[in-house]
């Protein structure tokens, strides 16, 4: 179905899979097609996470557009037209933003409002709430993605903070044909920590203002209490009032560390200097790898001039 897509859209055209290091089938299946043209295969030694596999498709791709479509085929290739028109008339990306979202439970859909919201929440970069990864891309995008080092990516933010001629167009996803989504609660919840620290300081400044909040109910209430004692002769409150008091303070404080070490870690993990994924077995079909070998070697008449 995408191949014949394609076939209308372009004369020129290459499919990327990104095997994610998947312990179902996928890689014996794709071995069928190892022969198609115009495949690409990208076989990762182990599972690196989507926003890698996103990574390396992008970082494969060589022409002058591209589509970027999830494999559980609620992406409606038939759309794909659509966005190429989009891109003719002048934008650079054009992506699907969802219509609705009553398919899915109520604390995803306010846990992703609630993410969205603090990561815009004083931003220079605004991240728009709803858009998936059903987008095309103009090749000057693909370049300026690849040319960001950040080893943990959030790429909706990504996308958002390179900029260019952007267009938004609503869809509706397609049911899923097969199988159920194995993108836990967990990965969700790092993602969202990724995306919130890489695009927004906003948890970092609520704690600051917090504490000074905190820190001025202390005082106040101190010097209440100091008043209260020499005026009134109003004894001090006991031990239970002091030991919830550490223990709440305690507890915040441990909350503020925790968000601080978020920051830290993935400091860490840039420093290392990692790569972003490994791969373990490829599979190059693309016609526009076949010009690029044509281009490498000599014609017939400039290896006989070499020999003669």
């Amino acid at each position: 179905q995408l191949s014949m897509q394609l076939g209308e859209l372009s004369d020129h055209w290459e499919i990327i899979v990104v095997d994610d290091g998947s312990r179902d089938r996928t890689r014996a299946v794709l071995a069928e097609y190892a022969d198609t043209p115009g495949l690409v295969v990208l076989h990762f030694s182990r599972n690196f996470g989507k926003e890698a596999a996103l990574s390396a498709g992008l970082d494969r791709v060589r022409g002058d557009v591209c589509f970027m479509l999830d494999a559980d085929l609620q992406h409606p290739v038939a759309l794909m037209p659509q966005m190429l028109a989009a891109w003719r008339e002048g934008a650079q990306m054009v992506y699907f933003v969802r219509e609705h979202r009553k398919d899915e439970p109520f604390w995803k859909r306010w846990g992703s409002g609630l993410l969205y919201w603090l990561i815009n929440f004083g931003s220079a970069v605004q991240v728009p709430e709803d858009a998936g990864d059903f987008r095309l891309l103009d090749a000057k995008v693909v370049a300026a993605l690849r040319a960001l080092p950040e080893r943990n990516r959030f790429m909706k933010g990504l996308y958002a903070w390179v900029g260019f001629r952007t267009q938004a167009l609503p869809y509706t996803p397609e049911p899923r044909l097969h199988g159920k989504s194995h993108f836990s609660g967990r990965r969700l919840l790092n993602l969202a920590l990724t995306g919130l620290t890489a695009f927004s300081n906003v948890p970092l400044r609520l704690w600051s203002v917090f504490g000074l909040i905190l820190a001025l109910l202390a005082l106040i209430y101190g010097g209440y209490v100091t008043l209260a004692y020499f005026i009134d002769q109003r004894p001090v409150a006991g031990w239970t009032t002091i030991v919830a008091g550490l223990m709440l303070f305690g507890g915040i404080q441990l909350i503020s560390i925790g968000i601080l070490g978020e920051y830290l870690g993935r400091v860490y993990d840039e420093v290392k200097q990692r790569p972003r994924y490994i791969v373990d077995e490829q599979i190059d079909n693309s016609p526009f790898a076949q010009e690029q070998t044509a281009t490498l070697l000599p014609s017939p008449t400039e290896s006989n001039s070499k020999h003669g």
